[in-house]
């Protein structure tokens, strides 16, 4: 099915690399105009030039306020709306024991991934409210759902963003704008490959990625979270708010593990008898 988000505005937070190029090259796709805002300066203006006229770059360090409300007043004036924010920018940051972990790491884990979905659902909500239509999807992850599957720094940020989601979410309702966010596990992108080694070593990746997944052979990829993106992003999921949806083969609910009682037993009744 084409065009499911025909005519509509997106600006999309770290697009030059993996998810956001991904929602970048979708959106377009479907029949959407993207502002792509990233550090990278290079990478993003050559996708966007790839792209053609319904994408369009700007350099945007999410830390900075200005910068992000520039991405957003960008989409406004080149393409006369905003309909989608989609808050991707994220570094995994921190990494380590909590005894050891330098406080100036810590604090640029949380500019980048807190304060930077703070600026973008800020500015986003602003031009969104007075059209009273919307849709803001910020990335989250299972280590924002669970302890132990993430850094300190990252696992705290990330709850926070789970956080912001459902508070802006009960508070825009009222005017039409929609607030959700995405949990992935670890998937096959160049960031999950640089900590299993190396960065552009996908298919080892995916090969790791397959042989622990819950799902029997099957690793975790950019396109899931990318489709996962796009659903939130459009209409279909026009009655959806406040929600986190995993892409996690259902690790945040145990299908790792398993099960404690895999043959039938008699049922357990009170001091070890058996039977009803």
């Amino acid at each position: 099915m084409a065009g499911r988000i025909e005519g509509k505005v997106a600006a999309i937070t770290g697009a030059a690399s993996g998810f956001g190029a991904g929602a970048t090259r979708r959106f377009i796709e479907e029949g959407g105009k993207v502002v792509m805002g990233d550090i990278q300066d290079d990478a993003g203006q050559a996708l966007a030039d790839e792209l053609g006229d319904a994408a369009f770059f700007v350099h945007c360090d999410v830390t900075k306020e200005d910068e992000v409300a520039n991405m957003v007043d960008t989409a406004v004036s080149r393409y006369g709306q905003l309909d989608i924010m989609y808050n991707n920018a994220g570094v995994v940051g921190a990494v380590g024991p909590i005894a050891t972990t330098p406080a100036e790491e810590w604090q640029r884990t949380m500019d980048i991934h807190v304060n930077g979905c703070f600026y973008g659902c800020k500015h986003a909500a602003r031009v969104m409210i007075p059209r009273e239509t919307g849709s803001i999807v910020s990335m989250s992850s299972t280590a924002g759902i669970m302890g132990g599957l993430g850094p300190h720094a990252y696992t705290a940020a990330k709850h926070a963003i789970v956080g912001i989601t459902k508070s802006i979410a009960a508070e825009l309702a009222r005017y039409g704008v929609r607030a959700n966010c995405i949990s992935p596990a670890g998937m096959a992108t160049p960031m999950v490959a640089a900590t299993m080694g190396d960065h552009t070593d996908l298919e080892t990746t995916r090969k790791n990625l397959a042989d622990v997944s819950p799902l029997k052979g099957r690793p975790g990829l950019p396109e899931d979270v990318v489709n996962a993106v796009l659903f939130l992003a459009s209409d279909e999921s026009g009655y959806t708010s406040g929600l986190t949806l995993t892409t996690d083969a259902g690790i945040t609910v145990g299908s790792n593990n398993p099960s404690p009682f895999a043959e039938y037993e008699p049922f357990m009744a009170e001091a070890g008898k058996r039977g009803i």
